[in-house]
Protein backbone atom coordinates (compact mmCIF):
# COMPACT_ATOMS: atom_id res chain seq x y z
CA UNK A 1 0.00 0.00 0.00
CA UNK A 2 1.54 3.04 -1.26
CA UNK A 3 1.32 5.95 1.54
CA UNK A 4 -0.28 8.98 0.84
CA UNK A 5 0.27 11.45 3.82
CA UNK A 6 3.37 13.46 4.22
CA UNK A 7 6.79 12.26 6.16
CA UNK A 8 7.30 13.96 9.62
CA UNK A 9 10.94 15.12 9.38
CA UNK A 10 12.58 13.61 12.99
CA UNK A 11 15.18 16.11 12.41
CA UNK A 12 13.31 19.19 12.49
CA UNK A 13 13.14 19.95 16.23
CA UNK A 14 11.30 23.53 17.27
CA UNK A 15 11.18 25.50 20.30
CA UNK A 16 8.19 27.85 21.27
CA UNK A 17 9.20 30.28 24.57
CA UNK A 18 6.32 30.41 26.56
CA UNK A 19 7.86 32.33 29.65
CA UNK A 20 11.24 33.04 31.47
CA UNK A 21 10.29 33.15 35.03
CA UNK A 22 11.59 35.50 37.89
CA UNK A 23 12.90 32.52 39.58
CA UNK A 24 15.46 31.87 36.98
CA UNK A 25 13.59 28.59 34.89
CA UNK A 26 12.33 29.20 31.36
CA UNK A 27 8.93 27.59 30.12
CA UNK A 28 8.75 25.96 26.25
CA UNK A 29 6.84 24.04 23.99
CA UNK A 30 9.76 21.25 22.35
CA UNK A 31 8.46 19.21 18.89
CA UNK A 32 10.03 17.01 16.86
CA UNK A 33 8.82 16.88 13.50
CA UNK A 34 5.65 19.24 14.15
CA UNK A 35 5.75 21.92 15.92
CA UNK A 36 1.84 21.76 16.52
CA UNK A 37 2.50 18.19 18.62
CA UNK A 38 4.55 19.27 21.34
CA UNK A 39 5.19 18.73 24.46
CA UNK A 40 5.29 22.04 27.61
CA UNK A 41 8.83 21.74 29.63
CA UNK A 42 10.26 23.49 32.40
CA UNK A 43 14.50 24.00 32.67
CA UNK A 44 16.59 26.34 34.18
CA UNK A 45 17.70 29.55 31.77
CA UNK A 46 21.34 27.86 31.69
CA UNK A 47 19.74 24.40 30.70
CA UNK A 48 17.37 25.41 28.47
CA UNK A 49 19.46 27.51 26.47
CA UNK A 50 22.13 24.34 26.29
CA UNK A 51 19.46 22.08 25.34
CA UNK A 52 18.36 24.52 22.63
CA UNK A 53 21.77 24.62 21.15
CA UNK A 54 22.10 20.86 21.65
CA UNK A 55 18.90 19.90 19.44
CA UNK A 56 19.76 22.79 16.79
CA UNK A 57 15.87 23.80 17.20
CA UNK A 58 14.06 26.14 14.61
CA UNK A 59 12.57 28.95 17.76
CA UNK A 60 8.81 29.71 16.81
CA UNK A 61 7.05 32.99 17.29
CA UNK A 62 4.79 33.21 20.21
CA UNK A 63 1.70 31.67 20.04
CA UNK A 64 -1.06 34.76 19.70
CA UNK A 65 -3.31 34.95 22.84
CA UNK A 66 -6.12 36.89 21.14
CA UNK A 67 -8.45 34.21 20.46
CA UNK A 68 -11.98 33.85 21.55
CA UNK A 69 -15.07 31.85 20.98
CA UNK A 70 -16.65 28.62 22.30
CA UNK A 71 -13.39 26.91 21.33
CA UNK A 72 -11.36 28.72 23.41
CA UNK A 73 -12.80 26.78 26.62
CA UNK A 74 -11.31 23.46 25.40
CA UNK A 75 -7.86 24.94 24.28
CA UNK A 76 -5.57 25.64 26.98
CA UNK A 77 -2.01 24.53 28.38
CA UNK A 78 0.10 24.17 31.61
CA UNK A 79 1.20 27.38 31.80
CA UNK A 80 -2.64 28.20 32.06
CA UNK A 81 -3.68 26.11 34.30
CA UNK A 82 -0.87 27.34 36.81
CA UNK A 83 -1.96 30.64 36.48
CA UNK A 84 -6.29 30.56 36.39
CA UNK A 85 -9.20 28.73 38.00
CA UNK A 86 -10.40 25.84 35.64
CA UNK A 87 -14.10 26.75 34.37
Amino acid sequence: MKRTEPEIDLSRKFVRLIERRPDGFVEFEFAIGDPELYAEMLLPSEAYASFCEVNGVVFLEPRDDGGTGATEDWNWNLHQATHQRFR
